[in-house]
């Protein structure tokens, strides 16, 4: 339980002014209640004969009395006013530490992030929720904690026997919270991770729509969704009835508590040593102490709670980070708006003249075996193969995307111990397999935040071969894209991919598979510009004739081999697996060729 309470006290000191005065002003709604009582004591001692009984003096105390809960009310409204702009504030923290970790952490993000995009908004939702409600719930500990020992310490001034027999409930509910707190955190555990699969497969439904209509599958999707609702259900019904299991036993632990303190009442009050208003009193404090051991037992079913959140969320960080970064306060910027990230300046010595790879080796995927690569300045460098030959895996490897088995990369003869923060614009741009637009403009598609010249984009576009679909959009720059780029045909997604990492003007441009959705008069201007007046040097994953026919150097792979290497013509020559692939791929475009 380290973790958790390493992140729960992060979490309260790291505004500490914060969230000690939304402490202090929940004290007074605790509190404020003793007043109460002690009024209502006197009260009913008037009104019962054992004090004398004055009819200002009682209208006074009811006034008292209002008194009391109104400002008890007003105190609610601020503390909860307050206190949700510290939540908020933490659970912002939360979110912060884990998005710089997957963004900017050592180490490839693909090794721990989850399968699903659902599942990690599900854990950037609920279990930072979980984390932060569980700190939170230190301040309502707090408040009942205060008002229950000067409670106590009253009502054992009255009578100490009947005040023992309130002190029961705690320990019954410490005990029962003590042995149901695994249970509570596995089924917690299976509901988070069964929700988290139902915001990941609507995610899915959403995104393939057409896929869905065109083969007929709506009902089957349907079903598919019911069941992981159903199974959802079933999780969060368990995990519900463990914690209101605890809360029904706590909630009766209290309630005979409260019948045998009117039992033992009974013959003190016939012998006149617990009065009326003694046990008005006693009754009033009552109904107040019982959120002691509710406020115990929430305590003690969130810890397990938060444990499962606290171990979710740094599972989303790199290994070589823990609860400690993921509650540590970098910087959160609630009241001004954040400094501009520094832009990438490249000095003389990041200039690339050569980026070179010995022993690659990744089980990840199809996996890679010892393959070297070197990339001179200068050079137009092709990636071929077969499907599953390990090209995506090579580039990914490379570029720190994928986790690395063994093997060593360096820039200009200086190894790079971590590839993934060090090969990064400007240094190096990716145009991934799969393009990745957002429901945004173009333009913001385009820059993602970097700032940018109106002639550095259109040189970007026009690199790509995008300026002629550009000049037929109305809303030129401006155009919605849609999400995950709908309304651009393939061909343009790829493009636009393309010129989003070519505006970043980078020493190495990395594209892979980029031509694949191109007419073949397209794709032989893309490839002639980016060759020509693109970046110095280029490193491409293509079957395509048009990239094989540009390249200076061609690496053939096979099943996560090298197959072999060098200039194309040597290639069709002395190489089977080249030749393969360049028969089967001039049938192929043929037959596009006929089709169109």
């Amino acid at each position: 339980m380290r973790p958790v309470m390493l992140v729960a006290t992060r979490l309260a000191t790291f505004d500490l002014r914060r969230y000690l005065v939304g402490a202090l002003l929940w004290m007074p709604v605790h509190v404020v209640p003793l007043g109460g009582g002690l009024v209502l004591q006197q009260l009913f001692d008037q009104l019962s004969g054992h004090r004398p009984a004055s009819l200002e003096l009682s209208l006074w105390l009811c006034a008292a009395f209002v008194g009391v809960e109104i400002v008890r009310g007003i105190m609610i409204i601020i503390a909860w006013t307050y206190g949700v702009y510290w939540w908020l504030a933490a659970a912002t923290l939360l979110r912060a530490n884990v998005l710089r970790s997957v963004f900017t952490a050592r180490g490839p993000a693909a090794s721990r992030l989850p399968h699903s995009s659902g599942e990690s908004v599900a854990r950037m939702r609920d279990d930072v929720a979980d984390a932060v409600d569980f700190t939170d719930e230190s301040v309502s500990l707090m408040g009942t904690t205060l008002f229950a020992a000067a409670a106590l310490a009253i009502m054992a001034l009255i009578d100490p026997v009947i005040t023992l027999v309130l002190v029961v409930p705690m320990i019954v509910i410490a005990v029962l919270s003590r042995a149901l707190r695994q249970v509570i955190g596995r089924l917690h555990r299976r509901a988070r991770v069964l929700g988290a699969a139902v915001t990941a497969y609507i995610g899915e439904l959403f995104g393939g729509v057409l896929a869905i209509k065109t083969a007929g599958a709506e009902e089957a999707a349907l079903e598919r969704l019911r069941e992981h609702n159903r199974r959802r259900r079933d999780a969060a019904v368990k995990d519900r009835l463990a914690t209101d299991l605890l809360d029904a036993a706590t909630g009766t632990t209290i309630e005979l508590s409260i019948g045998l303190v009117l039992l033992l009442a009974a013959p003190a009050m016939r012998g006149g040593t617990f009065t009326v208003g003694d046990l008005a009193l006693f009754t009033s404090y009552i109904g107040w102490l019982t959120a002691l051991p509710r406020s115990i037992g929430t305590i003690l079913y969130r810890l397990p709670q938060a444990a499962v959140a606290t171990e979710r969320l740094t599972r989303l960080m790199a290994p070589h980070e823990t609860a400690d970064d993921l509650s540590r306060n970098n910087g959160v910027w609630l009241h001004r708006d954040p400094p501009p990230p520094a832009a990438v300046r490249l000095v003389d010595a990041d200039r690339l003249e050569v980026l070179e790879a010995r022993g690659l080796t990744v089980r990840y995927g199809g996996g890679l075996h010892d393959v070297d690569l070197r990339l001179e300045r200068g050079t137009f460098t092709v990636v071929t193969g077969a499907v599953g030959a390990g090209k995506t895996t090579l580039v990914r490897a490379l570029l720190g995307l994928l986790p690395l088995d063994s093997g060593t990369i360096s820039w200009n003869g200086v190894p790079i111990d971590d590839p993934g923060t060090f090969l990064v614009p400007g240094r190096a741009a990716y145009a991934g397999q799969v393009p990745r637009l957002f429901s945004e403009t173009l333009r913001e598609n385009l820059l993602l935040g970097r700032p940018a010249t109106d002639a550095e984009i259109a040189r970007a576009l026009e690199l790509a071969a995008f300026e002629s679909d550009l000049a037929d959009m109305p809303d030129g720059l401006d155009t919605m894209v849609g999400p995950r780029g709908v309304r651009l045909s393939g061909g343009q997604v790829q493009r636009a991919t393309a010129a989003r990492a070519l505006v970043r003007t980078p020493e190495l441009l990395v594209l892979d598979d980029l031509s694949s959705a191109l007419d073949v008069e397209t794709e032989r201007v893309l490839w002639e510009r980016i060759a020509s007046r693109g970046p110095e040097t280029v490193l491409v994953v293509s079957h395509r004739q048009a990239a094989l026919e540009r390249a200076d150097h061609v690496i053939v792979l096979d099943r996560g081999r090298v197959a072999g290497r060098g200039p194309l013509g040597e290639l069709l020559e002395n190489c089977p697996e080249m030749r393969r692939l360049w028969s089967a791929e001039r049938i192929r475009e043929a037959e596009e060729g006929v089709g169109e």
